[in-house]
């Protein structure tokens, strides 16, 4: 089976569909949020201190991104370095995991994008 294939849940037992559900939801918290793709995509370019992630982000408030960023540390996804210099200065950049999720995330804006622009009706099969 393709690994971007989504299994059904025919054949599963209710506690089987609960777990699977609950690892969705898991799994679409770490990256979902107004700001954490954003925060990310700017990532997979390069390092970045928090002013310049601040300013490349137009909107967004010094402690939401203080947040999203500790938010996906956490998860994992972003690794944060502190320099022993003075003035301090640290850097975040992306993780092995957001290089893993890329194709996925990637897909997932392909599937929007068709569906904005009407190359696939809602409801048609995906496949040949």
């Amino acid at each position: 089976m393709d690994s971007m294939e989504i299994q059904t849940t025919a054949g599963l037992t209710p506690a089987q569909v609960a777990d699977k559900n609950r690892n969705m939801r898991r799994a679409l918290a770490m990256i979902s949020g107004k700001w954490k793709l954003e925060i990310m995509s700017i990532l997979s370019q390069r390092a970045h201190r928090f002013g310049e992630l601040r300013r490349a982000i137009p909107g967004i408030t010094q402690h939401m991104l203080t947040q999203r960023l500790r938010d996906l540390e956490n998860d994992g996804l972003v690794s944060r370095k502190i320099f022993a210099e003075i003035p301090p200065r640290v850097e975040y950049a992306r993780t092995d995991l957001v290089q893993e999720v890329c194709p996925y995330m990637n897909g997932l804006l392909e599937w929007y994008l068709d569906q904005r622009h009407g190359k696939r009706a809602p409801g048609s099969p995906t496949g040949p």
